[in-house]
């Protein structure tokens, strides 16, 4: 079996990572794959992108930091992704891997006008999600997990749109057959959620928000576990 490939391209916050492990625990859970089959690469930390492009299929994790501050770890990364589209290597950006996906694709990102989003968003699927190989058997409507402050703006020319929420316009998208990117986060689960916002109490009370609120209306859900699943069973 060929492996899959695990682009980690930030890390979640110490105190989380204590109780439920990092990224790469989460995402080797819910696709359902072994330590031996998922490859992670921690680029942001230096780790150097692999030279062979011959993967089932490619994930690219979240990330606190911005897409369009061009770290050099980033452009890089984008780059490898415009060949793997290339070679139609399997891809399915997450959060900050859905924004780089779509950057080094032509897409534009920048801050959302509406702010930052948190917490769980019911997104509603598009026609074309009905028969879409991770979206298709769906709700037509969606329960999923978000966190981030900068989204999509623009689909990369000939992207398919999958899925939108009033927050953001851009929640999923497919450019060509093989690549995916998901602004929600299928690793994550209610607890997670709840844990995001509380860890950035200050930061959501300084914006007028009520953190409280937004914790206390998580819901969980398997829809984005389900996203994750099928693109392992369909990679491997």
């Amino acid at each position: 079996m060929k492996s899959l490939l695990l682009l980690k391209v930030g890390h979640t916050f110490e105190h989380i990572a204590a109780q439920r492990g990092d990224y790469d625990v989460w995402f080797r859970e819910r696709l359902g794959v072994s330590e031996e089959v998922l490859q992670v690469v921690h680029v942001d930390r230096g780790e150097p992108l692999p030279e062979r492009l011959d993967y089932a299929g490619i994930v690219v994790s979240g990330s606190s930091a911005m897409v369009t501050d061009r770290e050099p770890w980033s452009v890089a990364t984008a780059a490898y992704l415009r060949e793997a589209v290339q070679r139609a290597v399997p891809i399915l950006g997450v959060c900050y891997g859905h924004q780089l996906l779509a950057d080094a694709l032509g897409g534009e990102v920048a801050d959302n006008p509406l702010g930052r989003q948190a917490g769980t968003v019911r997104a509603q699927l598009t026609a074309a999600a009905a028969v879409d190989p991770l979206f298709a058997g769906l709700p037509e409507q969606i329960t999923v997990q978000v966190s981030h402050r900068q989204s999509v703006l623009r689909l990369p020319e000939h992207a398919t749109a999958l899925a939108s929420h009033a927050g953001d316009p851009h929640q999923a998208y497919r450019v060509g057959e093989l690549a995916w990117g998901v602004q929600f986060h299928p690793e994550f689960d209610g607890w997670t959620a709840r844990a995001y916002i509380a860890a950035r109490r200050e930061i959501f009370v300084g914006e007028g928000r009520d953190p409280e609120a937004l914790m206390a209306a998580v819901e969980d859900s398997d829809h984005g576990a389900r996203v994750l699943a099928r693109f392992a069973r369909m990679v491997t």
